[in-house]
């Protein structure tokens, strides 16, 4: 069998190795009823849980729309203009900013908006980037749960309504994402977020893909949607080419519960232990760096032996996609010493990408990881303690000479888009 896997907007061809399981999600298989547009329209006709934007907006004079930024694959092209249609309805002289929910990423070029929202989005509609860093943007709604500080964008605080559209996808700490992330981190303080991912909560069992209940970091999200008003999310579910397959539109709470669902629904995998894992971070935009591709490897580290290799094929063409991120690795003897030190650090104490790094952190101290990347991330990768591969079948040659001819192999295609249950 040949399997094509995701790599940045092309896809590798992998033949795959006799007696090998292939773990992916059903959305491969899934076959809507209706056409992308069709999904987005049906949904925000019947909201779950409230009434239609459209009414909601009846009267509002400033409405914020949270929007995803760069690195995230929501298909805003097919989205944005029915949500923005469906708000104007009742209210066609409504003043709408769209807010780009960074979180603590790097600000979203030019290039990047176009091609995410489309030139006519763009030229006609105002988008405002949030700056997670700008104190003097933040205003303050209490304390999270956690005890943190929570701060998010003025922009929004300011608004009379405040709505959000987004994606549901399995989320490797925060169980799943859209709803409310889209507030806790997309628009909030880094001190905030700080807050959230600190390295108490992402050591919980309970911050793990798939799992909401009692998980210390949706919580935290959860109140902060709450505090800021979150009145309205449209979020979508995609399949392997970003392309809509379900639409959910409505509470913030009970909209995106019934999207979770159905994603867990067509996402969950039995887990296998296999010698070598065989993992994507999704292609392009999700593997645009190395930062965001720890995601599908603990997709990887779930169906893996103690000991076992995972190869992770991820083209980051953009380098590491964090500079706290990479130093910590440069900087460090060994994984298993960056993971011990961030164990030691206090909520009020973290500090820049420390999540992505403690996560990392605790793949690479007990996995062998062979990273097939664009050659120009070679010496990133060997400054992070990660091997580099040239292509697919190097990396699995390389691991077979480590586990011998009868290793038992695993291939995920889509490491983002599967919960793996034990």
């Amino acid at each position: 069998m040949i399997v094509k896997l995701p790599f940045g907007k092309d896809k590798v061809e992998l033949e795959l190795p006799v007696g090998a399981d292939l773990l992916e999600s059903k959305a491969t298989e899934y076959t809507p009823e209706y056409t992308e547009e069709e999904l987005v329209q049906k949904a925000l006709e019947n909201p779950i849980g409230t009434s239609r934007v459209s009414e909601l907006a009846k009267g509002k004079k400033n409405i914020v729309v949270i929007t995803s930024d760069h690195t995230r694959p929501v298909p805003s092209k097919v989205t944005l203009p029915i949500y923005l249609k469906e708000i104007r309805k009742e209210n066609p002289d409504c003043n709408i900013t769209i807010l780009i929910a960074t979180g603590f990423h790097r600000p979203t070029t030019d290039e990047e908006m176009i091609d995410k929202f489309g030139k006519d989005l763009i030229e006609n509609e105002n988008f405002v980037i949030h700056m997670s860093q700008n104190d003097e943007d933040m205003e303050y709604l209490g304390k999270l749960p956690s005890g943190g500080d929570l701060l998010i964008n003025k922009i929004a605080t300011e608004a009379d309504l405040l709505v959000s559209e987004g994606f549901i996808e399995p989320h490797f700490f925060a169980g799943f994402s859209g709803g409310r992330k889209s507030v806790l981190p997309g628009i909030a303080s880094q001190r905030t977020v700080f807050a959230n991912h600190c390295a108490k909560f992402i050591a919980s069992d309970k911050s793990r893909t798939g799992n909401l209940d009692g998980n210390p970091i949706h919580k935290d999200m959860k109140f902060a949607a709450e505090q800021a008003k979150l009145a309205f999310i449209l979020n979508v579910v995609i399949d392997a080419d970003k392309k809509v397959i379900a639409a959910f539109a409505g509470d913030s709470v009970e909209a995106h519960e019934e999207g979770c669902q159905f994603v867990k629904d067509l996402s969950s995998i039995k887990s296998t232990e296999a010698d070598i894992v065989i993992t994507t971070n999704g292609g392009y935009p999700l593997d645009q760096n190395i930062y965001q591709s720890v995601k599908s490897m603990t997709a990887a580290e779930a169906c893996a032996k103690e000991d076992g290799i995972i190869i992770e094929v991820s083209k980051c063409n953009d380098g590491h996609g964090g500079e706290g991120f990479y130093q910590t690795f440069k900087q460090a003897a060994s994984p298993k010493d960056v993971e011990d030190e961030i164990l030691k650090v206090k909520m009020e104490d973290t500090i820049a990408d420390q999540w992505e790094s403690q996560i990392l952190a605790r793949i690479l101290s007990r996995h062998k990881v062979f990273f097939v990347a664009d050659e120009g991330t070679k010496e990133i990768l060997e400054d992070m303690h990660i091997e580099y591969s040239s292509s697919v079948e190097d990396a699995i040659k390389k691991a077979i000479e480590i586990k011998g001819k009868d290793a038992k192999i695993a291939v995920i295609p889509d490491g983002v888009s599967v919960i793996v249950n034990k």
